[in-house]
């Protein structure tokens, strides 16, 4: 439908879908939603809304974050602009997709279920409606070039967690078996991480030790990027 302002335009829907990742059990996990209307109605599908006249593309996305998680200001970026013509069966629609990383224990249970939402492993997610898969595989894509060049843990780790849960994280994003011994060493020459005194029990008679982040040299090396966890030959 054209505008007063803008006569030879069309009308284009601009919608936003987040992709939610977390880590538990060792898996790398994503949050989805089963679709309330039609089509696709009772299908499985990222979370998302469409934008709103009055926000920017950043705050609507920490809208949809908020309202199916509970959580605020968290870890978002900006992925994607999808924009096949027939994408959506309803309308010309453009979906604007956003990666977001999460700590599974800290969302909303309560959210979680008025939404009739689930977490699913990563690597055995069912067919999404539309191209959900798509933008799946290209957060994926996102998350492990990230995760070379910077590091990561902070937003799906709890504030205290063992190196091999760490080690974990990273074979989960990378879909892969790390050396342990290398993997420790290049963590701790980062100097991000701080070891604990405590130990977990019940894992080996020795027990391993607890860590955490320091959040402002992590936040540093954040923001320098140039330090690299380490590099697998391929994806």
């Amino acid at each position: 439908m054209p505008t007063a302002h803008y006569p030879h335009t069309d009308r284009i829907a601009v919608a936003l879908d987040c992709i939610i990742f977390g880590f538990e059990q060792g898996e790398l996990q994503l949050l989805l939603i089963r679709r309330g209307l039609e089509p696709e109605r009772g299908n499985w599908s990222l979370m998302g809304d469409f934008l709103k006249k009055d926000e920017s593309l950043d705050a609507a996305a920490q809208r949809i974050l908020h309202q199916f998680t509970g959580l605020r200001n968290v870890y978002l970026e900006q992925l994607q602009t999808f924009g096949e013509v027939d994408r959506d069966p309803v309308e010309r629609t453009i979906s604007v997709a956003y990666s977001s990383l999460i700590n599974i224990r800290q969302h909303s249970e309560e959210l979680i279920e008025k939404f009739d939402a689930r977490w699913f492993p990563a690597g055995e997610i069912p067919e999404l409606i539309f191209d959900h898969n798509r933008m799946v595989q290209a957060a994926r894509d996102q998350l492990r070039f990230r995760a070379s060049h910077r590091p990561i843990g902070f937003e799906l780790l709890p504030d205290k967690f063992t190196m091999p849960e760490l080690q974990r994280l990273y074979e989960a994003i990378y879909d892969t078996t790390l050396d342990k011994r290398n993997f420790q060493r290049r963590i701790l020459a980062m100097d991000i991480i701080e070891r604990l005194d405590e130990k977990q029990r019940g894992t080996s008679k020795k027990g391993a030790y607890y860590y955490r982040f320091n959040q402002e040299k992590y936040q540093e090396t954040v923001r320098e990027g140039l330090r690299l966890v380490f590099k697998p030959k391929a994806f």
